[in-house]
């Protein structure tokens, strides 16, 4: 039986786009659900391209009662995935499904990381440190931001004169081409 997974998503959802088309013909798993906390996200737009449900939740679903935690056991989910999801995981779903929810954060934590610390804030503030490589970090999910156990790491060098935009090409590229290999890497130990 293919294992499922469902991606949770707050904006564009390129993540998730290369996570569908990577399992689009996989016969070892699916994406069965994108989940977002923003009805303006064009990550639904990319889940209807590839005929995948989605679901639009409330601060206050999310948070106050466990119609989300619901949905996922209804669908049987095995692994979800935090693409680009800035909120943090409530305990309950994190207890409903323990070392199974997993985010990717574009930077090397432990450094950059935390509340507040996504998107530009954080390649701003790896500029400004004169840091001279970054990249990304695959990790569990767990009560804090950024904090749960590393799966995996990539980095780049930083070159002079890379520029805001420069980075960020820099750090989806890996994103795009490790975040659906390390999920398939997860869901094969998951089977034994």
């Amino acid at each position: 039986m293919k294992k499922r997974i469902a991606i949770f998503a707050s904006g564009s959802g390129s993540n998730a786009q290369k996570i569908m088309e990577h399992f689009k013909r996989s016969p070892d798993a699916e994406v069965v659900l994108i989940l977002t906390n923003n009805p303006n996200a064009y990550v639904l737009q990319r889940a209807d391209n590839f005929e995948i449900p989605t679901h639009i939740f409330t601060r206050s679903e999310f948070y106050d009662t466990d119609d989300v935690i619901k949905l996922l056991k209804n669908l049987q989910v095995d692994l979800i995935v935090l693409a680009g999801f800035l909120w943090l995981v409530p305990p309950a779903l994190l207890k409903a499904f323990p070392n199974r929810i997993i985010n990717i954060h574009p930077a090397l934590l432990p450094k950059y990381g935390g509340k507040g610390m996504y998107g530009d804030h954080i390649h701003k503030a790896v500029l400004a440190a004169g840091e001279e490589e970054s990249g990304i970090t695959i990790h569990f999910a767990n009560e804090n931001f950024d904090e749960g156990e590393i799966l995996h790491q990539s980095k780049f060098k930083i070159d002079n004169g890379d520029t805001l935009e420069v980075i960020k090409f820099k750090i989806q590229q890996l994103e795009h081409h490790h975040f659906p290999r390390v999920i398939e890497s997860l869901l094969k130990k998951m089977r034994s």
